[in-house]
């Protein structure tokens, strides 16, 4: 097989070594328009799992590059002249350069033929001389471009600024971070060692701190100066080093290009390397993508029998983890775009949401990483929330909170979930033992599911009320319970089904209309749900006023039936959301149009419940805070004005929802996917928030916690499956100091914790 790889940086000489590994009698040509020696970047990060896996593939060039390693286990944060250390982190550093020779030598020695400073042809050139062409050229790959209608690339290029330079200081200690406040707003540097002389120096700042400091019209030696004058009490004397001498001025800073292709392989040309993805820096995860895919790569054209096959399962296996390496990756990037967000709280939670902020470190396996810490962090969690000095640490999910005057024992929050088990309204056996066992189950707080205010504002035949005299009564039997037998709180959400009403029930067809007895739909717009649904009528002055004073007497009946808190539904689409989002609402008058106007009739029923339901009772509200159609609807930016508009009203804590605005939604799945929104809502705006959004493991809770992106946290589904999810996710992180357990249960506690102690001895012992 003739193989050419057009690019000789890590994916290219990988891919090529690989290839000679496992056909020897292969031609394999390395095409590289720079010297040898040349390298435009510094140093290289490499994980642990990383190294085992270039040692697996290649044991001699893997241990010709171990022996060049700079070893660290800590990260070390600075801020405000503050400096916080964790540890076990193990990361290593080498020299790009250096890489990339004992990469030339390994090949060499294999047979490869490498050609420097030579300007690689297009790739369709080689396709009739070559039985294989790879694009390995960078994130500016030119192989990519020559067959951009084949590989469909999408690149999305970041907004902060950021330029690679190195230093002989010192970081030999940590992997570390440091954020210095100037005058022209917030700059920070990413500086890891790479050899005994050499580190790493990453400046990184937002755009509009670029432009302030003047930095596009500077040449690259003031650059370099400012840069050194904003870190001079970090560098020691050492002067910050560019060897970047192809560029000028400003174009030494760089944006960071997310690179993402719908297909990898063209005929016989296939893309590798950041040519075919990227991933950010920040996560130091480029060269592991780089050579894992390599390894892939020619594995699958050595072993399945077409090159189109081996193509096929190169894209279909290497894809999800590069999905996955590139959503951590975004999830950082995104952090650091807005880090100026965070810059002022304490610094311990600053850490701890630095160290989490790709998702992949989670609290349990930063415990793992460094315990004295994470016990450290627990303390000053739990000390922050009101708890004695001197009482046992338990994990951020076991803190106390209050939400106005009404404490919770804990942050656990079981999220409002239909069960379309009401008659004519009316809360059922069914809800007394759903509700009472979740409050039993551990949880600080239960919510009902939507509680409608009309029987024409209901969802489905099967939904609860408040709008009867047995309503009342209904929920005050659960009510009773709940405070008689168990410790936890209960939040009646209070909702206007709109447009989404006259539906059939869950396990039917969803948001369908009723087979028979339909009744008429109202919402901002006459604009149906979807084609399947009627148009509702558009609501008049009187329309309001009359639903206003609906959901005003559903306040009241709240508090005459005992709930401890009540929420106002204004997401998913039902009525006061569809005021708020412009994809329902079009409406030509006072009422739509800019958010202000919008927010308008929502804020008047929000004020009319808010002035009926006692002050010292606490009420949140429910919003929707992307639509998941772009600037078409609510975004996550607009939504931080609702959460304020709402806040200046008097609500609370805003419960941070996402999605079910529109049929046209896109929105985009994974674990604790909605959280960014709680995360920005309470760190922009500075308001109470519950996350919400498959949040399902105890990691989760006290990761999102901990780090500040909420201060509840909401549970659904995993509390259908399980009641007790509570007690149980405490039993799983060997918490054994909850009180919550109900007394004739104890006997099933001690078993319980009996058996988790078990396993967790054999997990060791194995």
């Amino acid at each position: 097989m003739k193989v050419a790889c057009l690019g000789g940086g890590p994916a290219g000489l990988y891919f090529a070594i690989s290839m000679k590994l496992r056909q020897p009698d292969a031609e394999v040509t390395v095409i590289e328009r720079n010297k040898a020696d040349d390298t435009f970047g510094w140093g290289v990060v490499l994980s642990d799992d990383a190294l085992d896996n270039l040692r697996e593939n290649d044991p001699q060039s893997a241990e010709a590059i171990r022996e060049c390693f700079a070893y660290w286990d800590d990260i070390a944060v600075v801020r405000n002249g503050e400096r916080t250390v964790s540890g076990g982190h193990g990361f290593a550093g080498i020299g790009r350069k250096q890489m990339l020779l004992l990469l030339q030598d390994r090949a060499r020695e294999l047979g490869v033929d490498l050609q420097y400073e030579t300007e690689a042809k297009p790739a369709s050139e080689y396709q009739k001389d070559y039985d294989l062409v790879v694009g390995c050229d960078g994130l500016n790959s030119r192989v990519r471009t020559e067959f951009e209608e084949q590989f469909k690339p999408s690149i999305d290029v970041r907004p902060c600024k950021f330029i690679w330079l190195g230093t002989h200081q010192k970081f030999d200690d940590a992997f570390t971070f440091i954020f210095e406040k100037t005058k022209h707003g917030w700059v920070w540097i990413h500086a890891y060692q790479f050899d005994d002389d050499t580190a790493t120096v990453i400046v990184e700042c937002r755009p509009e701190t670029w432009e302030a400091w003047g930095f596009e019209d500077m040449s690259k030696e003031e650059i370099i100066s400012t840069c050194e004058e904003i870190f001079k009490d970090h560098l020691g004397g050492h002067e910050l080093i560019s060897n970047a001498d192809h560029l000028r001025g400003s174009a030494v800073w760089m944006n960071f290009p997310r690179v993402l292709c719908e297909k990898w392989y063209h005929e016989n040309v296939v893309l590798l390397g950041d040519a075919s993805a990227t991933a950010h820096f920040s996560i130091g995860s480029g060269s592991r993508l780089a050579f894992d895919s390599a390894i892939a790569l020619a594995e699958f054209v050595s072993t399945e029998p077409t090159l189109e096959q081996a193509f096929e399962r190169y894209q279909e296996e290497r894809r999800l983890d590069v999905l996955r390496l590139q959503s951590a990756a975004r999830n950082s990037l995104e952090w650091f775009e807005e880090v100026e967000r965070y810059l002022d709280t304490d610094q311990t939670q600053f850490n701890y949401a630095l160290l989490t902020r790709s998702q992949r470190i989670s609290h349990e396996n930063l415990r793992l990483r460094d315990p004295d810490w994470v016990a450290r962090a627990e303390k000053w969690f739990q000390e922050k929330s009101g708890v004695p000095a001197d009482a046992p640490v338990r994990a951020p999910m076991f803190a106390p909170f209050k939400v106005g005057n009404m404490a919770l024992k804990n942050r656990i929050v079981v999220s409002p979930m239909a069960q379309y088990k009401a008659v004519d309204g009316t809360p059922t056996d069914w809800h007394l033992i759903h509700y009472g066992e979740r409050a039993k189950g551990g949880a600080g707080l239960v919510y009902t599911e939507m509680t409608c205010v009309s029987a024409d504002g209901r969802i489905t035949p099967g939904c609860p009320g408040l709008y009867a005299p047995e309503h009342e009564a209904g929920w005050k039997r659960l009510t009773d319970f709940v405070h008689a037998e168990t410790d936890a709180k209960i939040c009646c959400q209070i909702g206007h089904s709109g447009r989404k009403g006259s539906t059939q029930l869950g396990w039917e067809t969803m948001d369908a209309p009723l087979k028979e007895g339909n009744w008429e739909t109202i919402s901002a717009s006459a604009i149906p749900w979807s084609d399947s649904n009627p148009a509702p009528r558009e609501m008049t002055r009187s329309d309001m006023d009359a639903v206003t004073a609906e959901f005003v007497a559903a306040a009241e009946m709240a508090d005459r039936a005992g709930f401890d808190m009540i929420e106002l539904h204004a997401a998913h689409g039902y009525l006061i959301s569809s005021f708020i989002s412009p994809m329902s609402n079009t409406r030509g008058d006072e009422y739509g149009g800019s958010l202000e106007n919008r927010m308008r009739y929502p804020l008047e029923v929000f004020n009319a419940m808010r002035g009926a339901w006692p002050a010292g009772k606490p009420m949140s509200v429910r919003i929707s805070a992307n639509d998941w159609v772009g600037d078409a609807g609510v975004t996550p930016e607009e939504a931080v004005r609702i959460a304020k508009a709402f806040s200046d009203a008097g609500a609370d804590i805003i419960d941070v929802s996402a999605g079910q605005t529109s049929v046209e939604a896109e929105p985009v799945y994974g674990r604790m996917f909605q959280t960014p929104f709680s995360d920005r809502i309470r760190n922009e705006a500075r308001i109470a928030t519950m996350a919400v959004g498959n949040i399902f493991e105890a990691d989760h809770a006290n990761s999102i916690l901990m780090a500040g992106r909420a201060d509840l946290v909401c549970v659904g589904r995993p509390h259908l499956a399980d009641p007790y999810w509570t007690l149980h996710e405490g039993k799983k992180i060997g918490d054994r100091l909850a009180p919550d357990w109900p007394l004739p249960y104890h006997a099933g506690r001690d078993q319980a914790w009996r058996l988790a102690d078990r396993e967790a001895e054999m997990v060791i012992r194995a």
